[in-house]
């Protein structure tokens, strides 16, 4: 920095507390104090850089729009995100290092300590980041801005630290007696603050940086992660050490600094710039010509005026991702997206999406696989995943740290040492594995939670709002999200759409209000409005696209196609296989007896089905009828001829049975001609879950999941089956068919979906020799199902039906409305112009997974432990395979992933008692294991959880005994 030139128009006293503002403690900056400007001008860099190697096109040419014209969003961009710390020009950040503060005194700037502290007790929130805010919007409105910038800006600087106050907020405490923003000197050294930053980056004066257009408040939002994301880069010690020189700082060396940094860190984008791909890319990339449903849904993405959403209806083995995959480029191509993120309903099935989506980017280009990120909380446990760390020369533990928690806690001063001294964790995409930023890589597959936990009123959420744009967004199985569910994917549709964010989103079984209501949703979010009623028009087919985006003049369009499913229409018999139904007031014993009943009814229906051979799919609605009945099976059949897969098994055991299960049942799977092989699972095998079954024996379920489950039978082409298994055959099971009245059903199916469905769907089940011609019936199916007509039920029905109606409907309204105290943007709000006070309108989440987690999904709530197991002979813990850990439990580092690997979910009925558990002694502390309860299991693999005995295996999993 020329501090000569500097010296000739800047006071002398004002000169020398620009080179003693501390911006980062020296133990926070390499060993040697950053000095404030270093730091504002390394975000600046960081910022450059992120332009041009990392935003995508629609976010540079949405910034050049706001700055002025082509080129002017680059340095608007960097001043933007380089102004975000100017806060630390007061009294109410330089107080907080000894040190600093008292070099700071000694350049002649003061504060009156008692009132300091008196202000900071007042509001403790009242820091550098809303003393930052406070700055800004009367600095840029004292140099002519005009107030509806000035109004939008000062939320991005005051919100940094992940949290968006109101302008009251950020007031500054009337104790403080303004020795907390500082006064007189202060006031002169802030003004200097920000113009010489701001001359630094080329502007001649404050007032030329001035934006000429108010951004949409999801752009706004898109920034604030920008911002966090260029200071966290720039806060990194490793590459940026402190300079407490003023004479060496410039924008230069920050630039010099910031490319090493990038470099060092692998920072990539995505797949930059594309052409539109010609009619042949579908065939290069998947290796076939596409079919006539997949030809509409690339069709639909070239028909779209602007961004907008696609609906795809299709039916199950379809090809719907192969679709989905070919129009996110089209969209990417004509709209400036940089990247993709596919959100799927589970863990489960976002692994074999992580390796289809991978295998769809090497087609494109060979240097694209290495990019795309698994974001579920067990990533560790995929072994794809595993290897990629592995040859990348990482080491697989380190990416069990780096799911996108927001657990870090954030230390706003750069003073205090805490868990962001622990090192950078590294993976195939480098820093984008870190806590809070996993939804900023450039391909992420993950659970459809990432993508809901971005319309959360939670610390941070611009980060991931700051990852989805930018992107074309990929959402499969979209039926599964539930009322609640459905309330964060309709928020962050809205974002999505005021974002200009493509979406695509997929379903063999939509209810047409749902449907609906996602259009809805997303335009409303583009028309920025509260409501936006529209009529939106019915597929026209099955498979079908309905495409919808505003036209420039704000009027909804559409684009609608249907086609013929390129298989035939199976005819799929569907029968009844009644069971009794045990009554609320039946005893343990009546309810065992009657389920060994059933268990055994099933077991002979198998046993004839399956005389000459053939595989066999049984789905159970909870893990005790479907534990009770495998262990008939095996009884009848054998342990080799019979697998379970359900969600309580351990992570580890789990990961190895799903990956058993699609080789044995799989598209490629060889089918011995005089074996049989039966898989009772439960929801799990519901949905993209690619095994392909001769039998189906399935609980009943509402329609549209039924269907699903209809969807794993006789699903690929070529496959050898008996001869009396080559007509598809579907038994229902779960439900008690009564003469006189309604049927009775299981009361864990009541739990999960409601007695109101389960009686609709049994309504439409066909009669003795009537089958569901598949896919035909399919829309007709749910469209019954799911629009309340009394006339579906019989007449001896309608009374329990009516009453099933009104209590579905007093349970979902409960449910939304429970939901809406964690969205983003509280009822009522959603035609606001800036982000001020977004994150004080409402209940807020909390930062840890579990907390999220919560938020997103309603139910009772259930609980993780590590099963460790103690021996009471030699008093060591040990893991479930018997290695050693120790009297206190410590981990050795080649045992940690075998203790990871041990973690289980509890039904919710042990939720209470589990909160009492707490890691092993030797376990706190532990950057993984630190915050994990831990079940501790006797010799017999057996523990006592309230007055409940549980057990583990890894044949059955966790059950109660």
């Amino acid at each position: 920095m020329d501090v000569q030139r500097l010296s000739k128009c800047i006071e002398p006293s004002v000169l020398r507390a620009l080179g003693t503002l501390w911006g980062k403690s020296r133990e926070r900056a390499g060993g040697r104090t950053s000095l404030l400007m270093a730091h504002l001008l390394d975000t600046a860099a960081v910022a450059e850089l992120l332009w041009d190697c990392f935003l995508a096109p629609s976010a540079q040419s949405a910034l050049d729009e706001v700055a002025g014209g082509p080129g002017r969003g680059r340095s608007f961009f960097a001043w933007l995100c380089g102004v975000h710390d100017c806060g630390k020009a007061t009294p109410a950040h330089q107080r907080l290092w000894p040190e600093g503060a008292e070099a700071v005194r000694r350049s002649g700037l003061a504060w009156v300590e008692a009132a300091a502290v008196a202000g900071a007790k007042q509001q403790r929130r009242w820091r550098h980041d809303w003393a930052g805010g406070l700055m800004v919007r009367e600095l840029l409105a004292g140099a002519g801005w005009d107030a509806e910038q000035v109004d939008w800006v000062w939320p991005l600087v005051a919100g940094h630290h992940g949290a968006f106050p109101s302008l009251r907020d950020v007031q500054e405490p009337r104790s403080a007696k303004g020795q907390l923003r500082g006064r007189g000197e202060w006031r002169r050294v802030q003004q200097a603050v920000l113009d010489v930053f701001t001359e630094e980056l080329g502007f001649g004066a404050l007032d030329e940086a001035e934006p000429v257009v108010v951004p949409s408040r999801a752009l706004q939002l898109q920034l604030s992660g920008l911002v966090v994301m260029a200071d966290w880069i720039a806060s990194d010690q490793r590459f940026f050490v402190g300079m407490d020189d003023l004479r060496l700082v410039s924008l230069d060396a920050s630039r010099e600094r910031a490319a090493a940094a990038w470099k060092a860190l692998g920072l990539q984008g995505g797949w930059g710039a594309m052409e539109t791909p010609g009619p042949e890319a579908f065939r290069d990339r998947f290796g076939y010509v596409p079919r006539p449903s997949q030809a509409m849904v690339v069709e639909a993405a070239r028909r779209m005026g602007r961004p907008g959403l696609v609906v795809v209806e299709a039916p199950m083995g379809e090809g719907k991702t192969e679709a989905a995959q070919a129009a996110a480029e089209v969209l990417a191509a004509r709209f400036g997206a940089d990247g993709v993120f596919v959100g799927m309903p589970t863990q489960a099935t976002s692994d074999p999406m992580f390796t289809r989506t991978r295998r769809w980017l090497e087609a494109i280009d060979e240097r694209l696989a290495s990019r795309v990120v698994l974001l579920h909380g067990k990533r560790a446990f995929n072994r794809e995943w595993q290897a990629l760390l592995e040859d990348a020369g990482r080491y697989a533990d380190e990416a069990f740290c780096g799911v996108d928690e927001f657990g870090l806690d954030d230390d706003p001063y750069g003073v205090e040492p805490g868990v962001r001294d622990v090192p950078e964790r590294r993976a195939p995409a480098d820093w984008f594995l870190g806590s809070m930023r996993g939804l900023l890589a450039p391909f992420v597959v993950g659970t459809v939670d990432q993508l809901l936990h971005a319309a959360t009123r939670t610390r941070h959420v611009m980060l991931r709002m700051a990852g989805l744009a930018g992107k074309v967004v990929i959402l499969d199985e979209v039926h599964a999200c539930d009322v609640y569910m459905s309330q964060f994917l309709g928020e962050a549709l809205r974002w999505l759409g005021q974002a200009g964010v493509p979406v695509i989103v997929l379903s063999a079984t939509l209810a047409p209000a749902q449907r609906k209501a996602l259009v809805e949703a997303y335009l409303a979010g583009a028309a920025a409005r509260e409501e936006l009623p529209v009529e939106v028009p019915g597929p026209s087919g099955y498979p079908s696209a309905t495409a919808a985006w505003l036209s420039p003049s704000g009027e909804p369009e559409f684009h609608l196609d249907g086609t013929e499913s390129w298989r035939g229409d199976l005819s799929v018999m569907v029968q009844v296989v009644p069971e009794a139904v045990p009554g609320a007031r039946s005893s343990r014993e009546e309810r065992v007896r009657l389920q060994g009943e059933a268990d055994a009814g099933v077991g002979d229906l198998l046993a004839s089905e399956l005389a000459d051979g053939g595989t066999a799919l049984v789905i159970r609605n909870s893990v005790a009828r479907a534990q009770s009945l495998y262990e008939e099976l095996c009884g009848r059949f054998g342990e080799d001829e019979v697998r379970l897969l359900h969600a309580r098994f351990t992570v580890a055991r789990r990961a190895d049975l799903t990956e058993e299960c699609l080789r044995l049942l799989g598209p490629q799977a060889p089918r011995p001609r005089d074996g049989r092989l039966i898989l009772v699972a439960t929801q799990l095998a519901e949905q993209s879950f690619d095994i392909d079954a001769d039998v189906l024996i399935t609980d009943l379920a509402p329609v549209d999941l039924l269907l699903q489950r209809v969807g794993r039978l006789h699903r690929h082409e070529g496959t050898w089956r008996p001869d009396r298994l080559r007509m598809p055959r579907v038994f229902v099971t779960g439900l008690a068919p009564r003469e006189s009245g309604e049927p009775a059903f299981p009361f864990a199916s009541e739990m999960i979906y409601g007695r109101h469905l389960l009686l609709r769907t049994a309504a439409v089940l066909p009669g003795a020799g009537e089958a569901w011609s598949v896919p035909g019936d399919v829309p007709r199916l749910v469209e019954q199902v799911y629009v309340a007509e009394a006339a579906l039920l019989p007449e001896t029905w309608r009374e329990a039906g009516d009453v099933a109606c009104r209590e579905q409907e007093d349970r979902d309204r409960a449910r939304a409305e429970n939901a809406r105290q964690f969205l983003l943007t509280p009822h009522g709000e959603h035609e606001r112009r800036t982000l001020a006070g977004l994150h004080y309108g409402g209940a807020t989440a909390g930062s840890d997974e579990g907390s999220l987690q919560a938020a997103v999904r309603d139910g009772d709530e259930s609980v993780e432990v590590v099963l460790v197991v103690r021996d009471e002979r030699d008093a060591v813990f040990r893991t479930l395979g018997g290695r050693a850990l120790s009297v206190n439990g410590d981990v050795a580092p080649d045992v940690l992933d075998e203790v990871l690997g041990s973690v289980v979910r509890l039904p919710s009925k042990f939720t209470q008692s589990a909160l009492d558990l707490q890691p092993l002694p030797g376990w706190r502390g532990h950057p993984w294991l630190g915050r994990s309860r831990a079940l501790v299991l006797d010799a017999s693999r057996r523990a006592r959880l309230s007055d409940l005995m549980v057990s583990y295996d890894d044949e059955f999993g966790l059950r109660q005994i």
